[in-house]
């Protein structure tokens, strides 16, 4: 055994991730010879149980040896704590995600935020970000644990280099990461967790997004087709809302799906839509060709016969394609847009139409926008730090440079949506007709008098 540490104290970090290298290093050339031998003798190779316990019996050697080898130079034994950190970084780094995994595998965490391989925060579902410990022993460690993880993506490989600086994509688990090197002062990486893959109205009122007569009403809009867009600032919970709108999608319509990077899964959930197609757009290579974007998508989605078109998040020129698939006889459909306010998501909506190759007025898009959206729902954050729904609006029609709109649905005193103007009475019709309790909405006091 020619490399050797002194033990490290507990203190001591630097000595302890060195001598947890040194480790891994000797295990994964020990697992590697044992993978050989077996070769030879024309075994199998070893299923994942078997690997996993391969490994545990080769880290229990080289910790003794170790442990031997500072007692036979009378320095100080390796404390447990320590030697369980060591042998936990050791399989972390042999079994996929490195110290990613102990992260990934807490379901209290919703955001992991690296900034660099030793900056490491996360932020819990109540909002609170804390400082992890080191996720890699080097930074060059973690861009190697990155493109691990590029290449057990599904689809085309992802490249993660200087040329090719960033990197998008979703984990097995339906998280979504995106990572950059070059660009900033170190390799940075985060991971965007959805905790209620398979979200509900029912679900959105136990976590206090809505209420039940809010949930009602909002079911009514999917089950009576109309066209809604829902818009919030970043990491607000627009996505899990847009799962519980299509779960009230009858499981008979067939639906496409187009996402910038696969987040909603639809198309896992065969019990609720059982034909599903579900698009994700491609970057160009590194030649800056064969890239295909939304708007490209969402055109291609309209020649596949849906009943509805899902598009994840609304970022630029696939606004007109979705607006166009609204008004064209694709009604129920749905999108996300980010957005500071629901009368924002207007203009941000003009924004991006103004900027697509149509090059279209703001008169013009608010002619579009006006004959495709039916409601924009709106998230924000309640006085509590909470995700709500704080603002629904029902689109009237286009004025020149303005969208007609009634808040039917707007921020109450404590941020959460309170009910305020009526909906138009043949809105409110289409709302009954598709199942929607009238006794609830004259409590809210629209309907009758």
């Amino acid at each position: 055994m020619s490399e050797q540490l002194t033990a490290p104290g507990a203190a001591h970090q630097g000595g302890e991730r060195e001598l947890a290298g040194l480790v891994r290093q000797r295990v994964a050339a020990r697992l590697a010879a044992y993978a050989g031998e077996r070769e030879l003798a024309g075994l199998p190779a070893e299923d994942e149980t078997a690997r996993r316990t391969t490994v545990g019996r080769l880290l229990a050697e080289e910790l003794g040896a170790q442990r031997r080898l500072f007692l036979a130079q009378g320095g100080q034994i390796l404390d447990p704590a320590v030697e369980q950190r060591i042998a936990q970084a050791v399989q972390d780094a042999l079994f996929g995600t490195g110290s990613l995994e102990r992260l990934l595998a807490d379901s209290s965490i919703e955001n992991i935020c690296v900034n660099g391989c030793d900056v490491v925060w996360v932020k819990d579902a109540q909002g609170a970000w804390r400082r992890e410990s080191p996720v890699a022993g080097s930074d060059a460690e973690l861009v190697e644990t990155i493109r691990g993880l590029a290449a057990q993506a599904e689809g085309e490989e992802r490249r993660f280099d200087r040329a090719v600086p960033r990197l998008n994509l979703q984990l097995p688990d339906g998280s979504r990461l995106f990572a950059v090197m070059a660009v900033t002062g170190r390799v940075s990486l985060t991971i965007r967790r959805h905790r209620f893959p398979a979200a509900s109205m029912a679900e959105l009122v136990r976590l206090g997004v809505c209420d039940e007569q809010l949930a009602m009403f909002l079911r009514a809009l999917v089950r009576a087709r109309k066209n809604v867009v829902i818009g919030g600032g970043t990491n607000v919970g627009k996505t899990t809302v847009l799962r519980a709108f299509a779960h009230e999608i009858p499981p008979h319509e067939r639906l496409v799906t187009i996402e910038d990077t696969f987040e909603l899964g639809l198309d896992a959930d065969p019990a609720s839509h059982p034909n599903v197609v579900a698009m994700q757009a491609r970057e160009p290579n590194i030649e800056g060709e064969g890239g295909i974007d939304q708007a490209e998508l969402v055109r291609w989605g309209l020649r596949m016969s849906p009943d509805r078109v899902i598009v994840g998040e609304i970022r630029g020129a696939e606004v007109i394609p979705m607006c166009n698939a609204m008004s064209q006889g694709n009604d129920g459909s749905l999108s996300t847009i980010h957005a500071s306010t629901s009368r924002g998501v207007f203009t941000k909506l003009a924004s991006y139409a103004a900027q697509s190759p149509e090059r279209l007025s703001l008169e013009a898009t608010n002619l579009m926008v006006a004959s495709a959206v039916h409601f924009v729902v709106h998230l924000g954050w309640d006085a509590a730090g909470r995700r709500v729904i704080d603002s629904v609006r029902e689109v009237v029609d286009a004025d020149g440079a303005q969208i007609v709109s009634n808040e039917v649905y707007r921020p109450g005193a404590d941020g959460r949506a309170v009910p305020a103007t009526p909906v138009r009475a043949e809105t409110l019709n289409d709302l009954v007709a598709a199942g929607l309790d009238v006794r609830a909405t004259v409590h809210q006091g629209w309907g009758q008098p």
